[in-house]
């Protein structure tokens, strides 16, 4: 028997470590996170309260009336509950570090080809910027196609 919540046994690796409505929480959290360009702050105070997790989950049942009051939030109790777990801050490091590298390379592929297609434009349009075409970004450009762990395109073993 331990002291703490949870314990500090080790997790059984079988079994899944959150509920899917948790899981699907910390997805949504980490999509919105990387969607409003706040990875690296996120990231740093997630890895600064780590050992405070509980605490905090125990703080959002105090101050749930007033956030229930004034916004109206399904997920908020999904969440606390995910909180007073320990693994649930690494897990959610986690997917927002796999979101900012898919967005990090979503960048680099638009910049890419925008590059090149600045190459066909005339003299004033690339420097004063003037006239400048309409670009259509490809769909392949903005969603690749997608890789197994070999790094083999899926539809390419069809």
């Amino acid at each position: 028997m331990s002291i703490f919540k949870g314990g500090m046994e080790v997790p059984d690796p079988g079994m899944k470590p959150l509920p899917e409505e948790e899981e699907a929480v910390l997805e949504k959290l980490a999509r919105k996170t990387v969607e409003k360009r706040m990875t690296v702050p996120a990231i740093m105070f997630l890895e600064s309260v780590k050992p405070l997790n509980y605490i905090g989950s125990q703080a959002m049942v105090f101050f749930e009336p007033i956030v229930q009051t004034i916004f109206n939030f399904k997920d908020y109790n999904t969440l606390r509950l995910a909180l007073e777990k320990r693994e649930t801050l690494e897990i959610l490091i986690r997917k927002i570090e796999v979101y900012d590298a898919t967005a990090y390379d979503r960048e680099k592929r638009i910049k890419t080809f925008m590059k090149q297609e600045k190459k066909k434009w005339k003299w004033y349009q690339r420097w004063l910027g003037l006239f400048c075409p309409r670009v259509q970004i490809p769909p392949e450009i903005l969603n690749p196609p997608e890789t197994d762990s070999n790094g083999e395109n899926k539809k390419d073993r069809r």
